[in-house]
């Protein structure tokens, strides 16, 4: 299929783009930059248990079934870590199993235990489960791009957060070939192409968040527009806003709500609209940019991602050089979080009292391999015989994990985990 967008109009207005034109200039307000320890504490939870999956896939796909000491130990950078991989995979021998290399004694092997080839097979049942969401969520990615193809090393990097399968760029996309075609790039590097439009797909996050607000139903079924819908139609306010949760403090400074309420009656524009036609330097791109970043973090598993990941995506998403300065200028949108010596940017509508609002089920499998991780950590080789009896994970409280919206409140006996508050290298100023 050719894609061509002869007529582009913005969601809210009906305005081509090429004829829109800017009569007023948003107010720039600074604004400090305020740690969320919640959020931050949910990062660094998850740095861990992303590196565990990974090792874990790697055991699981390699053909002996396990990973020697000596593959394991210059992997600390590629996983994310804070400490030695070896030190990392030793603390948890709840999940992974050390024991002599069949020739070579002095070498130490690690395989998954009972509980993780256990968890292995559910997490791919989940995967298949969850097939048709994996097709919508990477062709989304997609549609979002200048030429609706992306390279194959860029998803890679996004698999974890995306929620795609270990083999996504093999079995995955052989099985939708009606979705999907392996290309060469034009630097040629090997690109996902995107085979078919889906106009189903082409409605944004924002727009079915904010169509839920405007309509409700009534007894009978029907549709209606809903109270707050019809509050905020009657006051005359755009029918696409962001939702802003501020930093506290903030959200009573008049000239904070005074700029973002002149930024929320800017025109919407969708994410999988051409945006070439714009001006780079307008406050309508700006809100574009917003836009298109929202977009991408409500199709995560966790709602948040590496900022150096998105930069990677800058061209083909049609981003402005800059465009992580507005991770700072709208921070009831969005989070920075330092943690890990990384930095990531998290939505925080994706949150409430240090929670996932919507938890996908993949996000709640990886709670129970953390669940399985954190009885190692603390009872270590007793955990194996605690966790043996365990058929059905499902069955566990879900209040195994940390509930608690404060992470100081959150210790484990015998360790914790550690990490780093130091920023990216070329961490921009806001």
């Amino acid at each position: 299929m050719i894609f061509n967008f002869p007529f582009l109009f913005l969601a809210s207005s009906k305005v081509p783009l090429y004829n829109l034109q800017q009569s007023r200039s948003i107010a720039r307000v600074r604004l400090k930059w305020v740690k969320n320890r919640s959020l931050d504490h949910i990062i660094d939870l998850q740095t861990d248990i992303k590196a565990a999956c990974l090792i874990k896939d790697a055991i699981a796909r390699s053909p002996t079934g396990y990973l020697t000491e000596r593959s394991l130990s210059d992997s600390q950078k590629l996983l994310g870590l804070t400490v030695p991989t070896l030190r990392f995979v030793r603390r948890y021998p709840s999940l992974f199993q050390e024991y002599p290399h069949p020739k070579y004694p002095s070498l130490p092997c690690f395989k998954l235990t009972d509980v993780g080839k256990m968890l292995q097979e559910k997490e791919n049942k989940i995967f298949e489960d969850c097939e048709a969401d994996i097709v919508e969520r990477l062709c989304r990615i997609i549609m979002m791009t200048k030429s609706k193809m992306l390279p194959l090393q860029s998803l890679h990097a996004l698999k974890w957060d995306l929620g795609l399968p270990d083999d996504f760029d093999r079995n995955f996309i052989k099985r939708h070939p009606e979705q999907f075609q392996v290309v060469k790039g034009t630097d040629g590097s090997i690109c996902l192409k995107l085979v078919r439009w889906r106009d189903e797909f082409s409605v944004s996050t924002l727009q079915k968040m904010n169509e839920k607000n405007m309509m409700g139903e009534d007894v009978n079924g029907n549709n209606n527009i809903g109270l707050s819908g019809y509050k905020a139609f009657k006051r005359g306010k755009a029918a696409l806003e962001f939702s802003m949760s501020f930093p506290r403090g903030y959200g009573a400074q008049k000239k904070v709500k005074a700029w973002m309420d002149e930024f929320q009656k800017l025109p919407y524009i969708s994410p999988y609209e051409d945006s070439r036609g714009i001006d780079p330097n307008s406050d309508l791109m700006e809100k574009r940019v917003v836009g298109m970043l929202h977009e991408f973090l409500s199709l995560t598993i966790y709602k948040k991602t590496k900022r150096n990941y998105l930069r990677s995506l800058r061209e083909e998403l049609n981003l402005p050089h800059k465009f992580t300065r507005v991770f700072t200028r709208y921070p009831g949108i969005f989070y920075l979080s330092l943690k890990c010596k990384t930095t990531t940017v998290a939505l925080r509508e994706g949150y409430r009292r240090g929670r996932l609002v919507d938890p996908h089920p993949l996000a709640r499998h990886r709670d129970k391999i953390y669940y399985v991780m954190r009885n190692g950590l603390i009872y270590r080789n007793k955990a194996n015989v605690m966790l043996s009896h365990l058929v059905d994970l499902d069955n566990e409280k879900e209040d195994n994990v940390d509930e608690d919206s404060d992470e100081d409140e959150f210790e484990l006996e015998n360790g914790s985990y550690e990490s780093g508050d130091e920023a990216d290298s070329d961490e921009e100023s806001g």
